[in-house]
């Protein structure tokens, strides 16, 4: 049966969402709890393909950012095709239009990083001139700090793809996310998961988000026993971090936070794409002040240098 104040509710609901198999997975994901809660509600997917899926072959930091996974979904709650879209948080952009919001914040999964390889143990093992394929400025930029003696190489696709084109020889390793590989039943794919401090995490990595249009009190109320306030207390100071540091695809960023009691321990890093320069910090208050520590981090980061190393990039 619906909740007491069921009247109030949406009976049916659609999902928008990216055809992937991941994207598929999460947005069931979210039907299944939706069904779980509300027996009666009529829940249908309305799979779709975004500018991001379609254009594989240039980085996405050259043609727009992940925004471009985003856009073909807001555009369907826009018209009226859908109610609601599913998200990796990670994917969102910093700055909503006016007319959208978070509904909800999922629990997050694994948040780390993880090492793919089948002929080596980890990044330590791998030797002068190994292939390393990754997406992501922020993976790049660590690594080529700490291993310089690697070659880091773009990897694109859906995770199915990324692990057909190592297994196929074209990289020695590959790093994704350990959250999307475990969704997808994968994880005996990982060779080993790596620690924070040996590479620090996306802003989001590891959590998924249910967007909807603003003003949509049905839908609020609706996906409110799906949201985890500690996992939006995280989220919120990685991306005040990200959006006070004007963050992006173009930008290697990473920000993680953690929870112990009423505490919040948030983490953040910004490099050159060559790895050359970086800084990194920490932070720690009460989780109630998350968005606040997020936004002195960026401020203590631009001190440490952080603001010359945007600087560069935005006239590189």
């Amino acid at each position: 049966m619906l909740p007491k104040h069921s009247a109030s509710l949406p009976a049916r609901v659609v999902i928008a969402t990216r055809e992937s198999a991941l994207a598929m997975w999460q947005a069931r994901h979210i039907e299944s709890g939706l069904i779980g809660l509300y027996p009666r509600l009529v829940v249908s997917i309305l799979g779709m393909t975004t500018e991001g899926d379609r254009t594989l072959g240039t980085s996405l930091a050259k043609i727009g950012g992940k925004g471009l996974f985003v856009k073909e979904l807001e555009d369907a709650l826009a018209d009226g095709r859908a109610d609601i879209a599913v998200h990796s948080l990670k994917d969102v952009p910093m700055h909503l239009p006016q007319d959208y919001t978070l509904g909800a914040i999922l629990a997050r999964a694994d948040p780390r990083d993880a090492f793919v390889s089948s002929r080596y143990l980890n990044l330590a093992e791998l030797p002068r001139g190994a292939r390393v394929g990754t997406s992501s400025l922020r993976r790049e930029s660590q690594l080529r700090a700490k291993f310089p003696h690697l070659l880091i190489e773009p990897l694109r696709g859906n995770v199915q793809t990324r692990l057909r084109k190592l297994d196929e020889g074209n990289y020695d390793a590959i790093i994704l996310a350990a959250a999307g590989l475990k969704r997808l039943a994968l994880e005996h794919r990982i060779t080993t998961t790596l620690a924070p401090e040996d590479m620090l995490p996306a802003v989001g990595q590891g959590a998924l988000a249910i967007e909807c249009r603003a003003g949509r009190a049905d839908l609020m109320a609706l996906l409110a026993p799906l949201h985890d306030p500690a996992t939006a207390a995280c989220v919120s100071a990685e991306r005040a971090l990200s959006r006070s540091l004007a963050g992006s695809c173009n930008v290697p960023l990473a920000g993680y936070a953690e929870i112990a009691g009423a505490r919040l321990r948030l983490r953040g890093y910004v490099g050159a794409p060559d790895g050359t320069r970086h800084v990194s910090a920490e932070t720690e208050g009460a989780v109630s002040d998350a968005e606040a520590l997020g936004i002195a981090l960026a401020a203590q980061l631009k001190r440490q240098g952080a603001a010359d190393i945007l600087a560069a990039l935005d006239t590189a």
